[in-house]
């Protein structure tokens, strides 16, 4: 499919801003843990921020959650009207994420065609789902982006792209931001790509071959409640160029060295261990977390082997939710880019 990820009108703060106190990680890891958003929140006080643009999971179910997403709405509206945002028009922004251990981890943010995306179980679109989405999940999220004027990137999405074609391409121009991130999450610096720039980059994309062009690393959920949401919208009539049709996201290359696949275990009670491990078998290690997920609730694992995504995803479509995990909790994606969904 061509033209499924291109240029966006991004939004960031504007000159002066405290980037440190801005920017805010997108992590479920941190779901069990109010304390830190708490010690976040006072380190951010007043500032402008995008922790005051998020609704935290580790808030989904307290309370006073319709009033954290009041919240959030109006402070959207707040900082819209208000001189907190710059448009950065037509635009891919390269990101370079220095990790705490040294690596750089770099994207580029640029704005995905949903209709080329599909999470239901045996899809054959060109943007795959790695892990099975749970629809449950989905409702609380459509909700919020029905009600919401900005989304902000939680979206990891991988290519893999093993001559390193795209960003190969990559000639950048301005620097839009750099800045360490908050609680020793490492730095990370944005350029912009635009004009003849921005086009090379589009064109290397278009290139890559198979028949899947990305697949999820990251914000599974969240994209399936994009797509829901502009499934919503057309059917009630919303215009084909309608802001929604598309998701801010952060596109990634599998090959670099930077990004790393992590097991998510399942441990084991009153079970014969050696009859257990007789039962698994599979021809790669997708399969293995598969059977487990299956026979138990919990299993020590080894890590998936990244070069195995794609092909696992063609072949047998998704893996179990919580298959793996792409980096420690401060490695993930942070929430710092916007763009506007309202038609």
């Amino acid at each position: 499919m061509k033209n499924i990820f291109t240029p966006a009108d991004i939004l960031l703060p504007r000159p002066g801003t405290d980037m440190t106190k801005w920017a805010a990680v997108a992590c479920d890891q941190f779901s069990a843990q109010p304390e830190y958003w708490e010690t976040m929140s006072d380190y951010v006080g007043q500032a402008p921020s995008a922790l005051r643009l998020m609704l935290p999971e580790a808030y989904l179910h307290a309370p006073d959650v319709e009033a954290r997403k009041q919240a959030v709405c109006k402070n959207m509206e707040d900082y819209l009207v208000g001189d907190v945002f710059q448009k950065i028009p037509d635009s891919y922004v390269l990101v370079e994420r220095t990790l705490p251990n040294g690596k750089v981890r770099r994207g580029l943010v640029g704005k995905l065609d949903l209709e080329g995306y599909d999470w239901t179980p045996g899809s054959a679109s060109p943007v795959r789902s790695t892990e099975a989405t749970v629809p449950e999940r989905l409702p609380t999220r459509v909700e919020l982006r029905r009600r919401t004027a900005l989304e902000m990137p939680h979206i990891v999405l991988f290519m893999d792209d093993r001559t390193d074609a795209v960003f190969g391409a990559a000639e950048p121009g301005e620097t839009l931001y750099d800045f360490d991130l908050y609680g020793g999450a490492g730095h990370i610096r944005g350029r912009r790509l635009t004009g003849q720039a921005a086009q090379m980059v589009a064109e290397a994309i278009d290139s890559l071959p198979g028949d899947i062009q990305f697949a999820m690393g990251d914000g599974n959920h969240s994209l399936a409640a994009a797509k829901n949401y502009w499934e919503e919208l057309k059917a009630a009539g919303a215009p084909m160029d309608h802001p929604a049709r598309y998701a801010l996201a952060e596109l990634e290359n599998l090959q670099d060295e930077a990004v790393e696949f992590y097991p998510i275990h399942r441990v084991l009670f009153g079970t014969d261990a050696g009859g257990f491990v007789k039962e698994l078998t599979g021809p790669d290690t997708g399969l293995l977390v598969a059977e487990a997920d299956d026979l138990c609730a919990a299993y020590i694992l080894p890590a998936l082997d990244k070069n195995e995504l794609f092909s696992h995803i063609a072949q047998y479509g998704n893996y179990p939710k919580k298959s793996f995990s792409v980096g420690h909790s401060l490695d993930k994606r942070w929430y710092l880019e916007c763009r506007e969904i309202r038609g």
